[in-house]
């Protein structure tokens, strides 16, 4: 039986257009109605979900075509979205920009998924320029259902008409015109938006919301959504393992950087999922495994060093042949030290011997291929794997180490060997989803339920 799942997909011309501004207050208009509204994003992102599920009142799930596959992708959205009245899907980048041929952008997904989509123009400084730029997009693949604009950013009524009635001239139905707005923009950092974790007092959202709604026609919104085809046939989630082990997650203002889908690939593999906190907790739970995602440990590194007490918890849990993933900014963290952007240097766990260092400009941004150089917690060897890698700082070794992967650019094609792997510890900038290999997944539910068992066999009383 074929699925039905009102959705729709908010597209933009380029970065920087205001997407996540216009898909969070249409998400939080239409949950303000009382609508069950399920938000999702396109790409490797971590910041912008965290927007649209403080505007839905509900957790948004990424979709990525790279990081999990065609198939996978699609299976999260249709159980993601069961329940929803409506789905929100904010883009990535342009319409159609992804990885090399076209992979993951928002034009692939919105075809995967039959969803109509919407084009968000940022009109500032372009007149009926305009109305070109919407014809070129809905010409450029006629299999992308592109069924109107939304304007953004208009200087001024007169500049609002010209604008919008060139762009139904060409052809294409005008939905929505904001104004430039400095109240509507998120302050912005290094690696983009301001983390919802850290300004998330709600008037950024209670901002848009009114804004989208005096200024976007909604009710024409919710008939295209509902127009949206049938889906195929929902199958039935996967059994989940009884817990296996306990694996702790980092989860704070410094580690934030999750996808909600890849710990339930955890907890479908068997673990028992809990939090705890690097910057204000003084030690790791009781586990058998722990987890550090990305962030922004270069914006809290002082308060990370001055608590020495998790530090050293951390590393007599690595000494003690714990299995430790950590990605990016929680790689970081796990090296001996991490000089911020203003140069002071800050003292970590100690854990891997290398040093982080914030630079100036990106260092590395894309998709890669990711080959494991030795057996590890999440891969064994000569074992391939896909992920992200997104991030300013570089990582300089003290000392010959191990490295974790051979990484190979999805666009270009280079080839670096980078990341530590040791024993039971596993750290290099990779961003992982584990959604998309279940079977790492498992293999660190695996490893962390053996060390489970080897403590408790030490704590046992002899007979």
């Amino acid at each position: 039986m074929e699925v039905v799942r009102p959705r729709l997909v908010v597209a933009a011309v380029h970065s920087g257009s205001g997407k996540t501004t216009i898909a969070s207050g249409i998400a939080a208009a239409l949950a303000a109605r009382g609508l069950r509204v399920h938000p999702f994003k396109v790409g490797p992102d971590y910041i912008d979900p965290g927007y649209l599920g403080l505007a839905a009142g509900s957790r948004a799930d990424s979709l990525d075509t790279w990081l999990t596959g065609e198939e996978t992708m699609k299976k999260i959205f249709l159980s993601a979205s069961g329940g929803a009245d409506v789905s929100i899907i904010e883009g990535v980048m342009g319409l159609y920009d992804g990885g090399a041929g076209g992979v993951s952008s928002t034009a692939q997904i919105a075809k995967l998924l039959r969803a109509p989509v919407l084009l968000v123009i940022d009109v500032r400084s372009m007149g009926e320029s305009a109305a070109a730029i919407a014809a070129g997009f809905r010409d450029y693949d006629r299999g992308v259902a592109l069924r109107g604009v939304i304007i953004n950013r208009f200087g001024s009524e007169n500049h609002k008409k010209m604008v919008c009635d060139a762009v139904r001239r060409a052809g294409l139905p005008v939905l929505g015109a904001l104004p430039r707005n400095k109240d509507a923009e998120v302050r912005e950092r290094h690696l983009g938006l301001l983390p919802v974790e850290e300004n998330d007092d709600g008037r950024y959202i209670e901002t848009v919301r009114k804004m989208t709604e005096s200024s976007v026609d909604l009710d024409a919104l919710l008939e295209i959504a509902r127009g949206a085809p049938p889906l195929g046939e929902l199958q039935a989630p996967a059994a989940r393992a009884e817990k296996k082990a306990k694996i702790a997650v980092a989860r704070d203002e410094a580690f934030s950087f999750y996808y909600p889908e890849s710990v339930y690939a955890l907890e479908a593999a068997g673990a028992e999922i809990i939090n705890f906190s690097p910057l204000n907790d003084e030690k790791i739970p009781d586990c058998g495994g722990l987890i550090f995602g990305g962030g922004f440990p270069e914006v809290f590194a002082a308060r990370l060093a001055a608590n020495g007490p998790m530090k050293e918890s951390v590393a007599a849990a690595a000494s003690s042949g714990m299995p430790i993933y950590a990605e990016c900014g929680g790689f970081m963290y796990l090296t001996r030290e991490i000089t911020d952007l203003d140069g002071a240097p800050h003292r970590m766990a100690g854990v891997i011997p290398m040093r982080c260092r914030m630079n100036d400009s990106l260092r590395t941004v894309g998709y890669v291929s990711a080959r494991a150089l030795s057996d590890s917690v999440v891969a064994a060897k000569g074992e391939s794997l896909r992920g992200h890698e997104f991030h300013f700082s570089s990582a300089e070794e003290e000392e010959e180490i191990p490295h974790a992967f051979e990484f190979t650019k999805n666009r270009g094609g280079e080839t670096y060997s980078a990341g530590y792997a040791k024993g039971n510890v596993l750290g290099s900038y990779l961003h992982l989803h584990f959604a998309g290999f279940p079977r790492a997944a498992l293999r660190f539910v695996e490893k962390c339920a053996e060390y489970e068992k080897r403590v408790l066999r030490r704590r046992l009383p002899p007979e």
